[in-house]
């Protein structure tokens, strides 16, 4: 849906258009609300899954019995707190791009002359994917890495 202020926005010059957008990095902790969790689980169990498939291979899909496995899954066995509280052990920000709210994670290394990187995920990806890389990246003596990257490739 379109404001009178994205109106304004979008008819401005670069350097104007830029200017009038909030170019702040605001600090940011994910919560899903209990509400919303709740009802995806009305909603997963709810489902109306099709019948069995009538063939053995995946040439109609994935199988039936592995959408339930993972409705099941979903519906009554994801830690979603965990994840949550995963995620919010990080220093998480958000900053407006082209009109767009942009979520990121600034991890510090715990070396000084460490290399600074940019880890990206694309859609429909999840920065919850990345949490694996974070503590190896920050801290790769910990690893049993060295502190210095000799090459990237």
């Amino acid at each position: 849906m379109t404001t009178s202020t994205d109106a304004v926005l979008v008819a401005a010059p670069p350097a104007e258009r830029q200017a009038a957008e909030d170019r702040s990095i605001r600090p940011f902790t994910y919560h899903a609300p209990q509400a919303e969790l709740d009802d995806l689980r009305r909603r997963i169990a709810a489902a109306r899954l099709p019948e069995k498939e009538l063939v053995p291979d995946f040439s109609q899909g994935v199988k039936l019995a592995t959408v339930q496995k993972l409705a099941r899954y979903w519906a009554t066995e994801y830690d979603w707190r965990k994840v949550e509280a995963r995620l919010n052990a990080y220093p998480q920000f958000i900053t407006e791009i082209d009109g767009l709210d942009i979520h990121f994670i600034h991890a510090r290394s715990k070396h000084d002359d460490a290399l600074p990187l940019i880890v990206t995920h694309g859609w429909p990806g999840s920065v919850v994917e990345q949490l694996k890389i974070v503590e190896p990246l920050t801290d790769p003596t910990a690893q049993g890495g060295s502190a210095r990257m000799h090459s990237i490739w």
